[in-house]
């Protein structure tokens, strides 16, 4: 009678924990349901109509305007990562486009025979052109002469918002080095009437401008360790600190 009792006194076992129901997935999305704003709808439609031109036209007002909107987008949506990988990577491109196009015919043959928006034309003589009925000799400028130093300046401006102090020096002097090499580029083509590599005038203006700036301000380390990458940032931080 007592054991009974001693097992009757005993609590129940405590139920396992419910558990939580499924999230339901979210709903299919119709991809013909497709909404558009009226600068959008806007856009689409100026888009169409200039590539419509270029398309039966082959006008290089048409081809720039299309370079121009592609290399845009380029220096948007592409990211070198860190300072030091886009000086390293401008430095190499800096040699590689001066030999191909200095030692080899190889690069302005591809150019002038490949008919796309992948160059900026600049006709040189237009009027002489109109007067003769044939379209007139133009100077090319690739697409990525812009692209990837424009990458690099883009970083610069990141670099100088992510510091986070009121000055933010190296996005306008590595821009007025941008212009300035473009601009040298393109009178340089003009002035010696034959193919010039671009980077040639690009790459220096750009990381000199940078370098002399950093160097004048004591500031050549942290530009060259930055990256916009969180978890490279982070483990740097840790490292600097095992080391304190």
């Amino acid at each position: 009678m007592r054991a009974r009792a001693a097992l009757a006194v005993r609590p129940a076992a405590a139920a396992p924990p419910a558990r939580p129901a499924p999230t339901p997935p979210p709903p299919r999305q119709d991809p013909t349901d497709v909404a558009f704003t009226a600068p959008e709808a806007a856009s689409a439609a100026a888009a169409l109509a200039l590539a419509g031109w270029y398309v039966a036209e082959k006008h290089w007002l048409a081809n720039n305007a299309l370079g121009l909107a592609f290399s845009v987008t380029g220096i948007e949506h592409l990211s070198l990562g860190a300072v030091s990988t886009g000086a390293i990577l401008l430095s190499g491109l800096f040699v590689y486009d001066v030999f191909w196009v200095f030692c080899t015919p190889v690069m302005v043959s591809v150019a002038k025979s490949f008919d796309a928006p992948i160059k900026l034309l600049f006709p040189r003589a237009a009027a002489a052109g109109a007067k003769s009925g044939a379209p007139p000799p133009f100077s090319m400028l690739g697409l990525g002469d812009i692209v990837i130093p424009g990458v690099f300046v883009a970083l610069l401006l990141r670099f100088d918002a992510a510091r986070g102090a009121h000055a933010k020096p190296y996005f306008p002097a590595a821009f007025a080095a941008y212009t300035a090499g473009l601009a040298t580029t393109i009178v340089a083509m003009h002035a010696f009437d034959a193919a010039q590599p671009a980077l040639l005038y690009i790459v220096p203006a750009v990381l000199g401008a940078v370098a002399a700036l950093a160097a004048a301000r004591g500031e050549v380390g942290p530009l060259l360790a930055w990256s916009e990458d969180p978890e490279d940032g982070a483990a740097k931080k840790g490292g600097e600190k095992k080391k304190a």
